[in-house]
């Protein structure tokens, strides 16, 4: 494919525009900041000259490229990417440098020299030897997640634009807040998508296709202990904070854990603690493969919770579970083509498949069961939420050619 791309140039000005979600935060977006990137990519997709071009309210955004097949049938298709990057490392001042020709050398960051990104440490990087590496500049994370995925479809689109002799069907583009802490699809309008099947461009390792992830769940737990005066607290006061602290410690050690855990296996991990005396909150999320084992790791979870206050008369405890996401492979068991046309869209721009499950969810878990199929296709971002994160711009490349071969197989088999 003879294309000037511009993924690498859109990626860079990408990330450079601070997303980062708020995770404490109530609004939506979490974070009013958002809404800058969520502005320029309106604008970007109104110079393409795309149709229906849209920002709501809530800072989606929203495009259609129109079909050009003389085909009527032909299902529609939208492509997603998040705009916010994780409040797990500041994503605040981001200064992208393009290591050109990487040599395989450790890549020391020239604004903290502590951080030293190695082929050791991340060994996917020992194979893109020669490639063009982008990385952060040592003090903030990257945001090629997953501002990598935006950049793939906006290229993409352009791609469409500049080559009308490439038949395809209807493509809706959508960009989403708030992915980063599990809200991504919440003030979502599923008529404005107005879409058939989807897929998000959301994933890792070139070649990498995800048809499943974990089931999630939340956890909140609130303990009520006794206040009184601690000078004449004897054999009155009940200190909350204790009582979380000791659930707390009742966890597995060797088990049920994200440092403990790999592959198929869930977990149940503690994300915050916070309280006083007479109340104190232990916030946790749950995790598997298997949507039926949630439930086995919350009755545990609250048999631990009774345990800590059956020796503390008076104190009492909430327990409260809400749903977050489920495996997508329930809903993706019964349109196998929506992933299979994608192995073979990859197989055709000369890249090996790898149909990989995530240790996580995306907004693609959420649409799946909103009424859009939705896999989560390779972006080659790398070491996310982490000052080491970097992407191949080659990868987007080919995350780019991909999306072309995979818009001409649906058109094919309308």
């Amino acid at each position: 494919m003879s294309y000037n791309f511009s993924v690498e140039n859109r990626f860079l000005k990408y990330v450079q525009i601070d997303t980062t979600a708020d995770p404490n935060s109530e609004s939506f977006p979490s974070s009013i900041k958002q809404k800058d990137l969520a502005k320029e990519l309106y604008q970007e997709l109104i110079d393409l000259g795309l149709d229906e071009v849209e920002m709501d309210e809530w800072g989606y955004v929203y495009a259609t490229i129109p079909s050009n097949s003389e085909s009527k049938n032909i299902p529609t298709i939208c492509l997603c990417s998040h705009m916010d990057t994780a409040p797990d490392c500041s994503g605040t001042g981001v200064k992208p440098i393009v290591h050109r020709n990487y040599d395989g050398n450790p890549i020391t960051l020239p604004d903290d020299n502590s951080q030293v990104i190695t082929v050791e440490r991340h060994s996917y990087l020992k194979s893109k030897i020669g490639d063009d590496i982008i990385t952060a500049s040592g003090t903030t994370l990257l945001g090629a997640d997953d501002k990598a995925g935006i950049a793939i479809i906006m290229d993409f689109a352009q791609f469409l634009v500049q080559n009308p002799e490439v038949k395809h069907g209807k493509v809706r583009i959508l960009f989403t807040p708030d992915e980063e802490v599990g809200r991504g699809v919440e003030k979502l309008d599923m008529k404005k998508v107005n879409a058939d099947f989807g897929y998000t461009l959301d994933g890792g390792q070139l070649g990498d296709i995800e048809d499943e992830t974990f089931s999630a769940d939340a956890v909140k737990i609130v303990f009520n202990g006794i206040s009184a005066h601690p000078g004449y607290a004897k054999n009155k006061m009940v200190n909350a904070i204790k009582l979380a602290s000791e659930l707390v410690g009742l966890l597995p050690k060797d088990r049920w854990s994200p440092e403990t855990t790999s592959k198929r296996e869930g977990f149940v991990h503690p994300v915050s603690i916070e309280g006083g005396l007479e109340k104190a909150t232990v916030q946790f999320i749950i995790r598997d493969h298997e949507t039926s084992k949630l439930a086995e790791y919350e009755n545990e979870l609250e048999r631990l919770a009774n345990r800590v206050i059956e020796h503390n008369p008076g104190a009492t405890f909430t327990f409260e579970v809400s749903e977050q996401y489920r495996n997508m492979k329930e809903i993706l068991k019964d349109v196998p083509f929506v992933t299979d046309y994608a192995v073979q869209a990859m197989e055709k721009v000369g890249i090996t498949p790898n149909r990989a499950i995530i240790r996580g969810g995306t907004d693609g878990s959420r649409l799946s069961f909103m009424g859009l199929p939705c896999p989560n296709l390779f972006t080659g971002e790398m070491a996310i939420h982490s000052k080491h994160e970097f992407v191949s711009v080659q990868d987007m490349q080919k995350a780019v050619q991909t999306l072309v071969e995979l818009i001409q197989i649906w058109e094919k088999h309308r």
